[in-house]
Parts: structure tokens; C-alpha cells; sequence
């Protein structure tokens, strides 16, 4: 804290009183000196803060911490700190301000709940020290002087001294065969890693055994022709793009298909519960879709996709797509969710049996589209296919309505219009 002393002419006397802030009036005029008290922006600069744990979401108890910086690191503000790994996403601490990281309080790796502290911040500490001025280089030594230097070599010989000859050595002939098996071997050794599991895949093993262990489940599969789906996007993607500002693409028909199928059956939109042994029924659809990260698959939610046309679930798509990518996906974005698409046919799978999302009661498999000979009107001819696979929980889905479910999506797909009429 500094005092500044200015001379002036005033009707007020100012006298300082305990208080730096509050002084008291005189009543004859005179010439004082007025004392002034600020603070300066290096008793800011000093201030050490304690950052804690953001608050989850209520579906998360607690996370796994990632430590981005050490302590001792400049930070800047917003500059994220650490990463918090949770069941279904991940929390990046950003610094409030910025300043040199005094102290780590949860240890890499370790489990912290909403409201935890994390590290302590030394704000404006990095702002300091760049303030700071650079110290004045040593001056350059002086060069060396002619005393020093080395004596002159001198004459170079004309020629060199005879070499004495080497005695010859036996080849050795022994076979090298060990060698190379033990130094393969050695090899081997070097390539193996061993990487811990994070907490998200971790919990996607759990969520699946947890799915085998409690579902029964069974797959039922039917073959897509999909030459229409494909001439309706060819003939009005341009008109689409210019007027919506995002792509057509197939994902969207699948979403509108199996909201109307689920409509039609509404047996695949339930779920058992398994605490009061009871069906509830949904008479809405909230569609999950499978998109794969670095860090495992996770699954955002579309919501009342029923009300939906298909500009709306292509930017839907696009839009968690996107957050999915970036790691920016909250909990929010994933919680709920009665059915769940996914769609290997992005990586070239010809067929598969996809596994239950818990606790829905059933997942729609998209797999690639490829060439294959077909019967259509009693001839053969090559049509763009695509095999389509719903798993379901035969617990409370028979088979019936999952063949239905399926033949729904087929209508769909195949004719659009079917949409329209409303069939």
C-alpha cells in the first residue's frame, strides 16, 4: 500500500483516521496535506484462490481427474487446468484467472464429487514476473589475446611410417539361428503395451455385461433396398442445402422410419422396470444415436423426434456430431434416450448384431450399402442393399412386433412417401 502527500488549499480540513477510508471534517480553512490511500495490482496479484470441483449432473456422483498442468505452471484465464472423467462425459476445468498453479489438491487419476477442491490459483503471479525487468546480460568476455594463442604445427611428413602387418584370423562359422530367435524374441517383448482403461470405457463394459446379464436378448434381421432413398437424395440434396443449410443425408430417414415404426409398435418404446415389474409405456420418441470418439462410443439423444422433420434430425445430428467430436457433450445431452440407432455401415460393415442400450428395450443396426444381385419383378438385377439387424429384449418384445418393427423401417426407406399417407 502507498501514501501519496499532495500540498492544496481546501474548506475542509482531511485528517486520517484509523481507518483508510473514513475521514472526519475541520471547520477552519487552511492549507493541509491530503493523504491518499489505493491499493496497488500487486496485493491482487498475490491472492491465492482455491478452485473446486463444477457441480455434476445429477445422474453423476463423482469423477476421475486428468491433470493438464503441475504446479508451478503459468496459467491464463479460461486456460483449461485439468479434465474430470465421468461415467458419461468429460468436465474441463478452465483457470478464472490467471496466475502461476500453487498447489494440486486431488492426485492424478483420483475420484472427486461436485463441489471438491481441486488447485490452488497465485492470481496475476505470471503477470508479475513478465512486468518484471529483464536483467542487464554480463558483458561478452574480452577476446583472447595474441599471447594466448596455440604454437604454430609444424611441417607436414611426406610420407607415413610402414604398417605393421595384421596376422589373419579364422572365420567363424558358427550358426547364428539362437541369435536371431532370442533377438525376435526381445522384439516381441518391446512391442507389447498395457494401457489402463479410462473411466468411460470402463463404464461402457459395465453397462454392456450389465445388458447380457439381465436382457434376453434376441436379433432379427432384414435386407434394405435402397435405390429410392438414394434417388430422392441425388434429385433434391442441392434444393435441400440452399434452403435448410445442412446436408441430406441417409441417417435421417432411418431416425423418421423408426419413429414411426415405434409409433406403430409401441412395445419396442417401452422399457421394463425392473424395481415395480412393470411395462412403462412411452408415448413419445427420444432416439439415441451411437457416434464413436477417441475415447469410446457415447450415445446422444435426439428428443421428440416424432415432431420432427428431416432438416430438424439432420441438424440434430450434426450439431451433437459435433459436440461428440470436440468432447463438449453434457450429460444432459445423453440422458434418457428410448431407442437407439447405430450405424456401423460408416466403417464398412456388412452385417453385425448390435447390443442393447440400458435400459432400453431394443437398438436398430445400420450396416453398409453395397451392389448385390436381387429379384425384382422376377428378374435379377443389382440394387444397392443394406442389412439392417434389431436387437431386442425378448422379455417383453416377442417376435412378432420385432419382424413388424423392421418391415415398418423397410417400408419406409424403400418408399418414403409411405410417410405422407401416413402408413
Amino acid at each position: 500500500m502507498y501514501i501519496i502527500h499532495t500540498r492544496t488549499h481546501c474548506l475542509n480540513r482531511l485528517c486520517h483516521s484509523r481507518s483508510a477510508l473514513s475521514f472526519r471534517k475541520c471547520d477552519a480553512r487552511s492549507t493541509v496535506f491530503h493523504i491518499r490511500y489505493f491499493r496497488s495490482s500487486t496485493a491482487y496479484r498475490n491472492e491465492v484462490i482455491t478452485v473446486n470441483t463444477p457441480a455434476f449432473a445429477e445422474s453423476v456422483t463423482e469423477g476421475d481427474v486428468r491433470w493438464e498442468k503441475a504446479v508451478g505452471d503459468t496459467v491464463s484465464e479460461d486456460e483449461v487446468v485439468c479434465e474430470i472423467e465421468t461415467d458419461k462425459t468429460s468436465v474441463q476445468v478452465p483457470s478464472p484467472a490467471a496466475g502461476v498453479i500453487e498447489a494440486l489438491l486431488v492426485p492424478d487419476g483420483g475420484k472427486v464429487e461436485g463441489g471438491t477442491p481441486l488447485f490452488k490459483l497465485r492470481k496475476g503471479a505470471a503477470v508479475a514476473e513478465a512486468e518484471a525487468p529483464a536483467a542487464v546480460p554480463p558483458p561478452p568476455p574480452p577476446p583472447p589475446s595474441a599471447a594466448a594463442a596455440p604454437p604454430a604445427v609444424g611441417p607436414i611428413p611426406s610420407s607415413m611410417p610402414p604398417v605393421p602387418p595384421i596376422p589373419g584370423q579364422a572365420i567363424d562359422t558358427k550358426p547364428v539361428a539362437t541369435h536371431v530367435f532370442v533377438l525376435s524374441m526381445f522384439l516381441c517383448a518391446l512391442s507389447m503395451l498395457q494401457v489402463k482403461m479410462n473411466r468411460m470405457r470402463l463404464r461402457i463394459a459395465q453397462r454392456l455385461k450389465e445388458a447380457q446379464n439381465t436382457c434376453a436378448m434376441l436379433t432379427t434381421f432384414n435386407e434394405v433396398d435402397m435405390s429410392n432413398i438414394q434417388e430422392m437424395r441425388k434429385v433434391h440434396k442441392d434444393a435441400f442445402l440452399k434452403k435448410h443449410g445442412i446436408k441430406l443425408g441417409f441417417m435421417s430417414a432411418f431416425v423418421k422410419a423408426a419413429a414411426h415404426a415405434l409409433l406403430d409398435q409401441p412395445a419396442v418404446n417401452a422399457v421394463i422396470d425392473d424395481t415395480t415389474k412393470e411395462i412403462v409405456y412411452r408415448d413419445y420418441v427420444d432416439i439415441s444415436v451411437a457416434v464413436a470418439t477417441p475415447k469410446g462410443l457415447v450415445v446422444p439423444v435426439i428428443r421428440g423426434v416424432e415432431g420432427m422433420n428431416f432438416a430438424d434430425i439432420e441438424r440434430t445430428i450434426n450439431e451433437l456430431g459435433e459436440k461428440a467430436r470436440k468432447n463438449e457433450l453434457a450429460v444432459e445431452d445423453m440422458d434418457g434416450g428410448t431407442f437407439t440407432i447405430s450405424n456401423g455401415g460408416v466403417f464398412g460393415s456388412l452385417f453385425g448384431t448390435p447390443i442393447i442400450n440400458p435400459p432400453q428395450s431394443a437398438i436398430l443396426g445400420m450396416h453398409g450399402i453395397f451392389d448385390r444381385p436381387v429379384a425384382v419383378g422376377g428378374k435379377v438385377e443389382i440394387r444397392p442393399m443394406m442389412y439392417v439387424a434389431l436387437t431386442y429384449d425378448h422379455r417383453l418384445i416377442d417376435g412378432r412386433e420385432a419382424v413388424t418393427f423392421l418391415r415398418k423401417i423397410k417400408a419406409v426407406v424403400e418408399d418414403p412417401r409411405v410417410l405422407l399417407l401416413d402408413m
